[in-house]
């Protein structure tokens, strides 16, 4: 297993602050609380509760969810300081490409559809392709790169949470000898 992927833990055993203090709508507010002292960022673990809890309540975002053909379509739901959560739709064939996340570690669950994960697992085990079905949530550390894609015949919807906030993401190229970093964006391109 790599080093930066946590491994599946059944729910009852997580505690981690509940993302959902206040149901979401049009009208909440989507921005960063007032600066003040930094938050130790949240782990992996915490992540994945944060999104399981979501991806159970499609009553709070299903609304907002917009399917669009030119591209992946998202919204960030939460930002907070020492995390932010993000709704995403993918349509057959969309892909994130190989990325990283900035130092910041993650979790995503998948709320509808299934997707596919790709991901280097070390010397010994080369390229790891995992099928991420409905129900499912992975968390990962902060050095963890990745390409989820749509390879389903349907639609599908999931939501991602990061700790700390975002505030960069490598894209990477997969040759034989490995990933090489091709470009990095910021929140300017989101």
């Amino acid at each position: 297993m790599s080093p930066d992927l946590v491994s599946e833990t059944p729910p009852h055993s997580l505690h981690a602050p509940n993302a959902l203090n206040a149901p979401l709508s049009p009208l909440s507010p989507l921005t960063p609380n007032a600066p003040h002292a930094p938050h130790a960022p949240l782990s992996p673990n915490a992540l994945r509760t944060v999104v399981r809890e979501l991806a159970e309540q499609p009553e709070q975002w299903i609304h907002l969810v917009r399917l669009s053909t030119d591209e992946r379509w998202y919204q960030r739901l939460v930002a907070e300081d020492d995390h932010e959560v993000w709704l995403i739709s993918w349509l057959p064939g969309q892909s994130t490409g190989f990325h990283d996340h900035g130092g910041s570690r993650g979790a995503f669950a998948v709320a509808l559809g299934e997707l596919e994960e790709l991901s280097l697992g070390g010397p010994d085990q080369g390229l790891l392709i995992r099928r991420v079905p409905a129900g499912t949530a992975r968390a990962f550390g902060p050095e963890y790169v990745h390409d989820v894609r749509n390879t389903a015949s349907g639609p599908a919807v999931t939501l991602h949470a990061y700790s700390p906030p975002l505030s960069s993401m490598a894209h990477y190229d997969l040759r034989a000898g490995g990933l090489v970093r091709t470009s990095e964006e910021g929140p300017e391109q989101w």
